[in-house]
């Protein structure tokens, strides 16, 4: 009887391990509440040509760097 309760239990456990979390839609919004095209005030992390806290700049930007392949290596020095 042991040997049954064990394995319900690790049969459990073990289905519940390999699940999936769940993934919240993402909204556009950091987790500050503020909106992604506000920017997070650090010039390190501004792309050239990007005005933080402008939406239109922010989507011509997405946009750009979708074009791009989003490949982020051939603006490093």
């Amino acid at each position: 009887m042991k040997a049954a309760t064990f394995l319900a239990v690790a049969l459990v456990l073990g289905t519940a391990a390999c699940t999936e979390r769940e993934q919240a839609l993402y909204q556009g919004k950091a987790e500050n509440g503020k909106p992604a095209y506000e920017g997070t005030g650090v010039s390190a992390f501004t792309a050239p040509g990007w005005t933080a806290g402008d939406r239109n700049s922010w989507e011509q930007e997405l946009k750009a760097r979708a074009q791009r392949g989003q490949n982020e290596y051939p603006r490093v020095n």
